[in-house]
């Protein structure tokens, strides 16, 4: 349901915007650069009031705000209300009903943790990758005004109903322990004592998770955002560019059920580096596509690669971090993350304003996720991971005493 903050929805919008709102398409590229910057600003906001006021009342709100605003977007008539449109739904969608998600599957699963948000954001991948179908199909037999207050509308008939019913803030909440452990006095090593927001600023490999998504964000959104005009140049059709999403999707979601098992048991340092090479290797595949196989390897490896770092984060943040102040922290890194999408595409579109083609943008940008793999490899982790590492859970319980 993040879907209609997602930018392959709101793609489906772009050309109709264009011509009813009669807006240019540099206007309304501004008007979304806007709004994704000024909604990342938002979350470590929300993120600190996820840990204040528990997921389940944020989900609550988030989806009445989330709705609302989707609705106010079938009415907009111009540039300015456009924009207001698109701080909100950034904010509430692609931003903070995603962070909710995963904050509260974190405080759920410890073991399994990385499975279970491999599973989460798996199936987020595949009903997100249906929606600009869909949205295609309903703006051009109603137009979209019509879509927009359907989105609307599907938010708030499925994700209020969830918050009421479907979600509790943590086990204790009924009387159970994370993975349906009845021993409460079982440790875990690979939890580490909370860390508070201030903490896990000052410790560096918040900063090198932080630019591992960030990097990601940005590489990934760019080449999405451009793929049909770089696939075209490579000398695929316009339909073959545009087909290059499914394999994409597919390999997505395929590696995002097979990094969620993986990082249970593997470093973080190794699922990092892994994570910022397939990157890298990806973005130099784009250099050397062809139609044909080449053409599909490279959408396997964009997938996977853009997929793989969101399941990382996700899982690394609590197992380093703790789960004392997990929305607030995870709230900074998703800002982070939003953040960078914003610049992707301008920095690809300038690039090849300058050259004529964008082999050099791929070939700097593959620069990137190299540096930050060695930034993952030589940074040390917090304090006390692994061996030294205390239940949090028995941590809060002496600190309250």
């Amino acid at each position: 349901m993040t879907a209609p903050g997602q930018t392959v929805a709101v793609s489906a919008f772009i050309d109709p915007l264009i011509a009813d709102l009669h807006i240019s398409r540099s206007a309304i590229s501004t008007a979304y650069l806007i709004g994704t910057l000024t909604g990342a600003a938002a979350l470590p906001a929300i993120g600190r009031l996820v840990d204040r006021y528990g997921v389940r009342r944020c989900v609550l709100v988030i989806a009445v705000a989330f709705g609302a605003v989707l609705v106010a977007l079938s009415t907009v008539s111009g540039i300015i209300g456009l924009t207001a449109g698109f701080v909100g739904i950034r904010m509430a969608g692609q931003g903070a009903l995603g962070l909710a998600a995963t904050t509260v599957t974190a405080h759920w699963f410890r073991r399994r943790r990385g499975l279970a948000l491999g599973v989460v954001s798996a199936v987020g991948a595949a009903g997100i990758s249906l929606a600009p179908l869909l949205l295609e199909r309903l703006i051009a037999h109603h137009g979209w005004r019509t879509a927009w207050l359907v989105e609307g509308l599907a938010v708030w008939a499925v994700v209020i109903p969830v918050a009421l019913l479907g979600i509790r803030n943590r086990p204790e909440d009924l009387g159970q322990r994370v993975d349906g452990d009845n021993h409460a006095d079982r440790g875990d090593s690979s939890v580490l004592a909370d860390l508070s927001h201030h903490q896990a600023l000052r410790t560096p490999y918040f900063w090198v998770l932080a630019a591992s998504v960030a990097t990601s964000g940005m590489l990934s959104t760019a080449v999405a955002f451009h793929q049909i005009s770089l696939l075209s140049e490579r000398g695929l059709s316009a339909a073959a560019a545009a087909a290059n999403f499914l394999p994409q999707t597919v390999a997505g979601i395929a590696t995002t059920l097979l990094v969620g098992a993986l990082i249970d048991r593997a470093s973080p340092r190794l699922m990092l580096l892994t994570a910022m090479l397939a990157l890298a290797l990806a973005l130099l595949a784009a250099t050397r596509v062809a139609p044909g196989w080449s053409a599909l390897s490279f959408g396997i490896a964009i997938g996977a690669a853009s997929s793989a770092i969101r399941t990382v984060e996700a899982a690394l943040t609590p197992r380093l971090f703790g789960l004392g102040h997990l929305g607030t922290i995870r709230g900074t890194v998703s800002a982070i993350n939003v953040g960078s999408t914003a610049f992707g595409p301008v920095l690809f579109a300038l690039g090849h304003d300058l050259t004529g083609s964008y082999t050099s943008a791929l070939l700097a940008g593959a620069l990137l996720p190299l540096a930050v793999g060695v930034a993952a490899s030589l940074t040390p982790l917090p304090r006390m991971w692994p061996g030294r590492a205390v239940d949090a859970d028995r941590q809060r319980a002496t600190a309250g005493t």
